[in-house]
């Protein structure tokens, strides 16, 4: 038995933070106590005391769309250095994308990464598995036996399915099975080669460019599809404003879709990429100001569901490239919850409305238990500091890779401490 007390408890569910302590016993929270009850906290002459000195503890986050590069790629990152980022960024569930090499298309590859994460992972890890083979759209991925294997969700990630009869039988298969599919709005015809979003900035960087239309393009054809497959549906990243209105349309009228974002469009703009500095190349492109705005007040009023990390590890010889050249994509793990206090901070979210965003919604999508502070939810949670400042250096960071934007830059929120199913995995510096 665990008691963390003295603790400003940050409850998702009721969306109130408020002064108390939990009792964690056999992994599970056992009892919530708040401060202001009558009466103290029983303690068991054997349970081991945690003086949480007022600081915050939530949920611990889960994290949609983490890039772990096992098999084929481990150089780049391992499930032992994934899982070492991702307890010391308070995530204790990594739900891991499928583009691997090769690609996580078969029961047999779903094993084996599961076998590896449980064996080096101190977080949590759930396997998304392709939804076609080889995530070449052409035939579709035994859907069945990948999901009685334990597959958490489906996806090609950003290999978009460009044939409509192919897609729409990957659909209507995952719908008869209950399966979750997450697909990627980007068309990719209009997206090939982009390094940057169109715009006078862009042209001025003379970068080969995308519109934000290519988005709302590929959301209009994948909400089509599945109301028409009636499939659960989710959107990795919806980065603009102008595919707002389609996803408002599909909610309203009742589809089961939910749509994600990415904590780095959240937090940065195009203007970043000034300099030609390719830490800051993602895919999506970063996108103008207006667009980041459009996205954060979507995350506030409810539109959007959840906020990921994307966490797609890449070497310095893919970095160390011309700007058109550069791989895309930015590690996240360690900067996740840092970077978001940024919207608490400015007063766009309250702490526990972002907490909704990057725990109890996740966990609802996927059908998880954990991302609440009740009786009987699992201990995964994280004791963290929100206020405290640091400035990030890309060299402490524990993932293999360390291609990070936020080098160098002022944030604000250390994790203190993370457990999984009531133990302790990480431990903070204070």
């Amino acid at each position: 038995m665990m008691i963390l007390e003295n603790a400003t408890l940050i409850d998702p569910e009721s969306e109130r933070a408020f002064s108390g302590s939990v009792t964690i016993k056999d992994g599970v929270i056992a009892t919530i106590h708040e401060a202001s009850d009558a009466g103290g906290q029983e303690t068991d002459a054997g349970a081991r005391v945690v003086d949480c000195d007022g600081h915050c503890l939530a949920p611990g986050i889960v994290d949609i769309g983490v890039k772990v590069c096992e098999p084929g790629e481990r150089h780049k990152e391992s499930f032992r250095t994934a899982g070492e980022a991702a307890v010391a960024g308070g995530i204790t569930t990594m739900v891991v994308r499928p583009d691997t090499v090769p690609a996580i298309d078969t029961p047999e590859i779903l094993e084996f990464v599961h076998r590896r994460a449980v064996q080096d992972s101190p977080a949590r890890v759930l396997p998304m598995a392709a939804l076609t083979r080889g995530r070449s759209g052409r035939e579709m991925t035994e859907i069945g036996f990948l999901l009685d294997a334990g597959a958490a969700a489906f996806s090609d990630a950003d290999n978009v399915v460009q044939d409509n009869r192919v897609f729409s039988r990957c659909l209507t298969y995952a719908a008869g099975c209950g399966a979750l599919v997450i697909g990627h709005a980007q068309d990719p015809t209009l997206s090939a080669g982009a390094a940057a979003t169109s715009g006078a900035f862009a042209s001025r960087l003379g970068l080969p460019a995308v519109s934000p239309l290519a988005e709302r393009i590929q959301l209009e054809r994948d909400l089509a599809l599945a109301e028409m497959t009636g499939v659960r549906f989710h959107v990795d990243q919806l980065t603009t404003a102008a595919a707002l209105p389609a996803l408002h349309r599909a909610r309203d009228a009742g589809f089961d879709v939910t749509c994600g974002t990415s904590i780095h469009h959240l937090t940065l703009n195009e203007i970043d990429i000034e300099g030609y500095r390719t830490f800051f190349k993602v895919k999506p492109p970063l996108r103008g100001e207006s667009d980041r705005m459009a996205v954060v007040e979507a995350l506030a009023d409810g539109q959007i569901d959840i906020i990921s990390s994307m966490h797609t590890p890449q070497d310095e010889e893919s970095k160390r490239l011309p700007f058109e050249e550069a791989a895309s994509g930015a590690i996240g793990l360690e900067t996740l919850l840092p970077a978001a206090l940024r919207l608490v901070h400015d007063g766009s979210l309250s702490l526990p409305r972002l907490w909704r965003h990057l725990s109890l919604h996740p966990a609802r999508r996927l059908g998880l238990d954990s991302g609440r502070l009740t009786s009987g939810a699992p201990a995964d949670l994280v004791l963290f500091d929100p206020a405290k400042p640091f400035v990030l250096d890309r060299f402490s960071l524990r993932s293999k890779s360390k291609n990070t934007p936020f080098d160098g830059h002022r944030l604000q929120g250390r994790v203190l401490m993370t457990f999984v199913g009531g133990e302790t995995v990480y431990v903070g510096d204070g």
